[in-house]
């Protein structure tokens, strides 16, 4: 489907995904340049349209934003790669989380490994540490803060001033690292 943009003459392909977890509509844009609209059942095509038509400047600024990150490295997706790398995934994120909290001492639930589309990784409010399978792909001075990131979230579930502060004790140069991370075509939150 095509969403005409008036204001701009321009057209933006986008998909529409019926969920019926949805409580509002939704709207996404991906590294790929995908566009997506999650909507929750019963809404109508003019509804969406009209809710479209409000995001378009959002949409093409994040279109834009992506367009910038062209010559990123990327990496292959898929099932067969997640089962491919899951495994060394695993033994690679165990080993660096408990090299770097004997330097925090904080206490994680579970290190898991998942197939995400968006994520470096993530942290629970159980304490679990979430990590992506293509983590075997970065070089070890990201993996390093990427791993750090999470742990910190353990003591503080935010990116506060107190969170970086964290973060900035075993990774003086985590700014650097952040940036350099997303070059790698995913975010770490």
């Amino acid at each position: 489907m095509d969403i005409e943009l008036t204001p701009i003459k321009q057209s933006i392909p986008y998909s529409i995904k019926l969920s019926k977890r949805a409580k509002r509509m939704r709207i996404a844009v991906y590294s790929d340049s995908s566009v997506i609209l999650t909507l929750p059942f019963g809404f109508g095509q003019l509804r969406a349209r009209k809710f479209l038509m409000q995001k378009h400047r959002w949409i093409l600024k994040n279109l834009n934003y992506f367009k910038q990150f062209a010559n990123r490295k990327k990496f292959k997706s898929g099932k067969r790669e997640y089962v491919k790398y899951k495994d060394k995934a695993v033994s690679v994120a165990k080993t660096k989380v408990r090299q770097w909290n004997k330097f925090y001492g904080f206490a994680p639930n579970r290190v898991n490994i998942k197939n995400q589309k968006t994520r470096w990784g993530s942290c629970s409010k159980k304490g679990n540490l979430n990590f992506n399978y293509k983590i075997v792909h970065l070089p070890e001075h990201l993996l390093d803060y990427l791993v750090v990131h999470e742990l910190c979230h353990l003591k503080e579930f935010n990116h506060s001033r107190n969170f970086w502060f964290l973060v900035s004790g075993a990774i003086p140069n985590y700014i650097q690292a952040r940036n350099e991370l997303k070059n790698f075509g995913i975010s770490a939150s």
